[in-house]
């Protein structure tokens, strides 16, 4: 008899409705399992850091946390941030903390429009859009160089310089990463982000790269299109995309604008991943900690779905990782939603009903 693939999956709910979404993820995963007559099972370990541990303990995770993680196959990650913690104090104590520590350079986040959720977008209703943002997640704007200065000058006087940082070696390897994703797709694109106009050095290194590394994909069609305008093109054209790929801030806000458009950020899926397999991915809802309801059984799971649905492509479980789309599609064609996308559901009901779909 085959022995069962078992996956050491690092459970991080964090803050907010983290714990709820994580709790969903887990129950359909689990289920999934259970499902698959013995060939694949996972084994969690859940871990309390977060802006509560934050509270208790002055630190956002343990002092050896990155050690403790990293013999992981996969880390399934909630949401950070609290209203009685900075921002910029949750976000680089845990998860860019994470990501950064394990090179997890490459961010993937798909736009994915759901049957029975009403987008915004009027082209959605009667055109075929799915794409994906592909997003640089080690340097760009996010590299955290820079400092704050002159405080001495009195109120009003002091001065800070936020450098980002374009290098060859990460432009270059995003760019052939986002490549060979479009190769995969039925639509061969790759659309470049760039602000080249204005941004005269890090986003034409930025531009060189993008046009060196596309001549080594004649079949794959490319477009360098500026952020204003890409972001004009997600509302007017998008079904001219496939995968736009784009630095650390701008495939940051581009990603968000892509799901408001399939109508919820409750509905967005994204995986931090290292590639080359040399640390643990993490696997993330795009949404954040929702503080206003979390606690509340509201929370919209379907964000912490897809992010499993990715985790499992990345553990070359392609057929679970379709199962997974395939109940949450079919979840939402049945009218089973949550608040967010206009619906009654609660977080279990959905949880439930993909349950229900996941059997058939």
């Amino acid at each position: 008899m085959t022995q069962p693939r078992t996956f050491r999956i690092a459970a991080i709910p964090a803050d907010g409705v983290g714990a709820e979404v994580v709790a969903a993820g887990r129950t359909v995963l689990d289920a999934l399992a259970e499902d698959s007559n013995g060939a694949f099972a996972f084994d969690w370990e859940e871990f309390p850091w977060g802006c509560d541990y934050y509270a208790r303990t002055g630190k956002m995770i343990d002092d050896d946390g990155l050690d403790r993680l990293k013999d992981f196959d996969a880390i399934y990650f909630g949401a950070v941030g609290w209203p009685t913690v900075p921002d910029h104090i949750s976000l680089w104590g845990l998860r860019l903390k994470i990501c950064q520590s394990f090179d997890q350079w490459a961010n993937v986040r798909p736009v994915h429009f759901l049957p029975g959720v009403q987008s915004p977008l009027r082209k959605a209703d009667d055109t075929a859009l799915d794409w994906v943002v592909v997003r640089e997640n080690s340097e760009g704007e996010y590299a955290g160089l820079g400092g704050r200065n002159l405080a001495g000058r009195g109120p009003g006087g002091e001065v800070a310089v936020q450098s980002a940082l374009f290098t060859e070696v990460g432009c270059e390897r995003i760019m052939r990463f986002a490549f060979d994703l479009a190769r995969t797709r039925d639509r061969r694109k790759v659309s470049s982000v760039t602000k080249s106009n204005a941004q005269q050095y890090g986003m034409v290194l930025w531009d060189d790269v993008f046009t060196r590394v596309a001549a080594e994909y004649p079949d794959v069609e490319t477009e360098s299109v500026l952020v204003d305008a890409m972001s004009a093109k997600f509302v007017l054209k998008p079904e001219e995309l496939s995968v736009v790929v784009a630095s650390n801030l701008n495939a940051d806000i581009l990603s968000d604008l892509g799901s408001a458009l399939a109508g919820s950020l409750g509905l967005a899926a994204s995986a931090n991943l290292n590639p080359e397999r040399r640390f643990p991915s993490m696997f993330e809802p795009v949404h954040g900690s929702a503080p206003d309801i979390a606690g509340r059984g509201l929370a919209n799971p379907i964000g912490a779905v897809g992010s499993a649905a990715l985790m499992l492509d990345h553990f070359g479980l392609p057929e679970q990782a379709a199962r997974l789309n395939a109940a949450v599609q079919a979840t939402t064609a049945a009218g089973i939603l949550t608040r967010d996308v206009g619906g009654t559901a609660t977080t279990e009901d959905v949880t439930k009903a993909l349950i229900t779909h996941l059997a058939g």
